[in-house]
């Protein structure tokens, strides 16, 4: 059993953030220490209200984590603005577990999540980033393109920003088969899988928390992504 700590905001639709943070988590028998960073008014169709969480509450909450017992994992999640962002690379500092970073610009309903805010400072002190095809646009400041070519690009401009590892997710592409793209260390690796017909709110949240456990519980990297991927495709073909 591994103890993650998971800095994201609350969803009361129950579909995304801390609640699938949660769940996914105690699916792969980790435990959460969770810091809320925004309390969000959410249906599955639509972003309502934010309600960001002072940062110096938001430190708090990460000092009292720390202090409880020991974390072998972070995963961030949605941060909400500049102020939580600074907050957060304050008190993380660079003498962390590892962190798994998922740059939730916008929620599933709709909604922007994050906008125009500096993220750098915390991409350095990434361990592995991941964004899906939109996000990898943005950050790289590029054009949205699901080329394996073009995903390299932009694996390499974010890798620039320090991030150590980046998976860059292929849901929102086309084509028959779902391909995720890992770049570490000067390699890249690849994890395809059959494009389901359905989709379900809080995939992202999934695969980072995945991610976090994996790695918590002593899987090296590359097996943690391909088994977080699997874990995610699983639950996406359920009924549940």
């Amino acid at each position: 059993m591994g103890r993650i700590l998971v800095i994201a905001g609350t969803d009361s639709s129950g579909g995304a953030g801390l609640s699938r943070d949660i769940a996914v988590a105690t699916e792969l028998g980790c435990t959460v220490a969770p810091v809320v960073t925004a309390v969000t008014v959410q249906t599955n169709q639509e972003l309502r209200t934010i309600h960001p969480v002072p940062p110096d509450i938001i430190i708090a909450q990460i000092k009292a984590a720390f202090e409880t017992d020991e974390l072998d994992c972070i995963k961030i999640g949605m941060l909400g603005d500049q102020a939580t962002i600074d907050a957060i690379c304050g008190v993380l500092g660079s003498k962390t577990p590892p962190i798994v970073f998922d740059p939730v610009l916008k929620s599933t309903s709709g909604g922007v999540l994050l906008s125009g805010e500096n993220l750098s400072p915390l991409i350095s002190i990434t361990s592995v980033l991941t964004p899906n095809l939109d996000e990898a646009a943005q950050l790289s400041n590029r054009p949205f393109s699901d080329a394996p070519v073009d995903i390299a690009t932009r694996a390499k401009v974010i890798l620039g920003q320090g991030a150590k590892s980046v998976l860059i997710k292929g849901g929102h592409g086309g084509g028959v088969n779902c391909t995720d793209y890992l770049f570490s260390n000067g390699r890249s690796h690849t994890f395809s899988n059959p494009r389901l017909p359905q989709t379900k709110r809080g995939t992202g949240c999934s695969v980072a928390t995945a991610i976090a456990c994996h790695l918590a519980r002593g899987a090296k990297l590359k097996q943690a992504c391909g088994l977080a991927i699997a874990h995610v495709q699983s639950w996406m073909s359920s009924k549940v």
